[in-house]
């Protein structure tokens, strides 16, 4: 007797570990800086917090169709519609718990055992797995701060096989913060039109873009991409609502179909009254969104000018989202206050051990030279926990 193979084969998120660890060493009276966690650090919004509370005041707490509310689904279909100049229908539109759940939802969609799914490393943490539960095979191609974390076109075509059956786009990326210019997305949407395979994009950080550089959908760059373009966004990050759990799929409507009667056996509906907030949210006030944006910026500048002081870091400047995944690899192999440096995770539970910063280590992301560092925090956080991470790597 005993767990499945399936569920012993599953690894714990890193990210949530981590951000665990350092809560129980704050609970214990311990002055911890986080850079562990990939919310915002805002509070949602008051006019989204107000149309929740309206919608539990009016008893809107029953089951509700489980792709969805209409309205949500009707309005998210209008506003693609209008973004891309394409047509959606909401009958494309998937309402889920979370973007996470969108994600997981869409290889349980898509994938037959055996099929390949390619994406870039570093990864986001549950692309893997997601792959893997769907009896699937993550192909996984290694990129570099050079190359901006991101996909050529020429390795995507050199792993596509029979076999494959998507590729993922991250952009803007967690945990690099960089983003494919639109001559890359140009390129990929060729290839991936030639040899008919989909684009999952996770465009989770769409609306926090720096620099003054326009956020770019693949769905949008060639004719008949929207066929094999499946989109997964939420609520989560640009309103600052990562515990309402709402996100989406628009897809085709057969995947969107398909996606639909999977979540009706596994959650049913998204939390009937966090859709009311997540409508609100889209239809209301954006100019929080903008605050969010701007402030997630200059913080991207400050933390970026303090790493650029360290010596022997090296990492690609964020374009987006909150993170930034610098190389700490020229510190491996050396002895730190006392504490042999052997890899990332040796090194984060070095700093979190000893000048007690929470980081999060870049084997996590398919990428052990790096670590990641979160943005989602204060200004004085970031000032404060640089400088300790400064010296604490001065310890050789």
């Amino acid at each position: 007797m005993g767990i499945s193979r399936k569920a012993a084969g599953i690894q714990p998120s890193a990210t949530l570990a981590i951000s665990a660890k350092a809560r129980q060493l704050k609970a214990q009276g311990v002055d911890v800086i986080g850079f562990g966690a990939g919310e915002p650090d805002f509070d949602t919004p008051e006019h989204i917090k107000a149309a929740a509370k309206r919608a539990l005041d009016e008893g809107f707490t029953k089951y509700t169709p489980a792709a969805g509310i209409p309205e949500l689904r009707q309005e998210l279909a209008r506003q693609y519609s209008q973004a891309h100049n394409r047509e959606y229908s909401p009958n494309q539109v998937v309402v889920s718990c979370g973007g996470k759940h969108a994600l997981y939802n869409i290889f349980q969609a898509i994938c037959d055992p055996g099929d390949e799914v390619i994406f870039a490393a570093p990864y986001w943490v549950s692309y893997i797995e997601m792959v893997r539960l769907a009896d699937a095979k993550p192909v996984v191609l290694p990129t570099t701060a050079e190359e901006n974390f991101t996909l050529t076109p020429e390795a995507i075509r050199e792993a596509l096989t029979d076999r494959t059956k998507a590729i993922i786009l991250n952009s803007p990326s967690n945990p690099t913060g960089t983003m494919y210019s639109r001559a890359q997305l140009e390129a990929i949407a060729e290839l991936a039109l030639e040899r008919n395979v989909y684009v999952v994009a996770d465009e989770i950080y769409d609306r926090l873009v720096y620099d003054g550089e326009p956020f770019v959908s693949i769905a949008t760059l060639r004719e008949g991409m929207e066929r094999i373009t499946l989109i997964v966004n939420a609520v989560s990050k640009t309103y600052s609502m990562t515990g309402w759990r709402v996100g989406w799929v628009l897809a085709p409507e057969e995947i969107a179909r398909a996606i639909g009667n999977i979540q009706s056996h596994s959650t049913s509906n998204p939390t009937s009254f966090a859709q009311k907030a997540a409508l609100a949210a889209i239809t209301g006030p954006q100019d929080c969104v903008e605050e969010m944006r701007r402030a997630f910026e200059e913080r991207r500048n400050v933390i970026c000018r303090l790493l650029d002081e360290i010596p022997g870091v090296r990492y690609a400047r964020p374009q987006g989202a909150f993170y930034v995944f610098p190389d700490l690899s020229s510190y491996y192999g050396r002895t730190l206050g006392g504490r042999e440096i052997r890899d990332s995770l040796s090194l984060t539970e070095y700093l979190l051990d000893t000048v007690q910063v929470a980081v999060v280590p870049g084997e996590a992301f398919g990428e052990d030279r790096c670590i990641r560092l979160s943005f989602a925090t204060s200004m004085e956080n970031i000032q404060r926990g640089l400088e300790r991470i400064r010296k604490a790597l001065a310890e050789g």
